[in-house]
């Protein structure tokens, strides 16, 4: 397992957005140049944690994330468990791990997957507290499901490159 003073691993790292869901980070800092791991599972194999971010990309927290798994993945990555923590859905709420949830004007203000959109709480599910719009589970253009956020390289959608941002005029209001 990873070291804090283990001098042989350093990763590039990326900073966290506010409210950034677990996956979409995960996907950030793998792809980033001086990581270029190609998988959840890679970056688990480094941090000794395995499969389990593996699940963790796919919006799986079952078993829920352990203060422990928490801070050992913190310590390669340079970032406080509290802020790793904040990516993950909060403790006793229910989420939707699927369909995959999309705020386009959010999406414009930060571009990054929020774990908020993937509550199943009756107001998330339906849409965006702060832009008052329908949240979007497809490509209004394509009509192909969001992939995993860990999946959004280019801030498009993956099948007809429809960014994001521009979703938003497709939403509804609530």
């Amino acid at each position: 397992m990873f070291e804090a003073d283990d001098d042989q691993l350093r990763l590039g790292c990326v900073e966290a957005y506010d409210g950034e869901s677990i996956s979409h980070y995960l996907g950030r800092l793998r792809r980033i140049k001086a990581n270029s791991l190609p998988s959840a599972y890679s970056l688990g194999q480094l941090v000794g944690l395995g499969g389990t971010l593996a699940r963790w990309e796919n919006l799986r927290f079952n078993p829920f994330p352990s203060d422990a798994e928490l801070e050992t993945l913190g310590k390669l990555m340079q970032v406080a468990p509290v802020k790793l923590a904040q990516m993950l859905p909060l403790k006793g709420v229910t989420h939707q791990p699927a369909p995959i949830k999309l705020c386009g004007a959010c999406y414009a203000e930060t571009p990054c997957h929020r774990i908020g959109w993937q509550a199943k709480s009756k107001q998330e599910t339906l849409g965006c507290n702060r832009h008052q719009l329908r949240l979007l589970s497809k490509c209004p253009q394509c009509k192909r499901p969001f992939p995993i956020p860990s999946l959004w390289k280019e801030g498009s959608c993956n099948n007809c490159s429809l960014p994001f941002a521009k979703m938003l005029r497709f939403q509804k209001a609530l």
